[in-house]
């Protein structure tokens, strides 16, 4: 009897923990190629207040963790060379409201990968498109296209503050104060 119940609970566990699923996590994503050779194509664009093409539909806009990397990737590729953290400088700056360009995703796409003339480069064959696209969801963010729950916080490379992590360790005394002696009795 006491066969048939173990293999009956048996049953029953190994039906349980087939039922369960486990959250499914692509670290590495796939890029978006339904609209590749849209987004691809030379923009028709031109310095002016042009009404902005249709946006191209993209998760990465919508992922804080995307968007974080094209932070870690705005600088890993030196674009703060030139826009000098969104700022301006040599290149235009990436936190106002004038876009020469465009700032539908598909005409920042184009800016990174086609160049613009008068000093950005294509990164065309340099950059996977997955990490262009994280790049454009991080440059949207810039100028507050993003909403706040997907926009990356200030970096730690502009605080005010020392990071907690290059403060030099204390070793705090082993005395109780109460028994330490006052250097200058009264």
């Amino acid at each position: 009897m006491r066969l048939a119940q173990m293999l009956s609970l048996i049953s029953v566990l190994s039906l349980i923990t087939a039922g369960c699923q486990r959250e499914r996590r692509d670290f590495v994503q796939a890029p978006d190629m339904s609209n590749a050779a849209q987004a691809t194509s030379v923009s028709e664009l031109h310095p002016a207040n042009l009404p902005a093409p249709k946006p191209v539909s993209s998760t990465y806009s919508e992922s804080a963790y995307d968007v974080n990397e094209g932070k870690r990737l705005f600088d890993w590729y030196n674009c703060s060379g030139c826009h000098f953290h969104g700022g301006g400088g040599i290149g235009p700056p990436l936190m106002d409201a004038e876009w020469l360009y465009g700032d539908a995703p598909q005409n920042i796409y184009a800016s990174i990968v086609e160049g613009r003339p008068n000093g950005m480069p294509s990164f065309a064959g340099k950059i996977p498109e997955y990490q262009v696209w994280q790049l454009v969801a991080y440059v949207r963010s810039m100028s507050g296209q993003l909403p706040k729950d997907v926009s990356p916080g200030r970096g730690d490379s502009m605080m005010a503050k020392q990071p907690e992590s290059s403060i030099p360790t204390e070793h705090p005394s082993k005395e109780h104060p109460a028994d330490l002696k006052p250097e200058h009795p009264r």
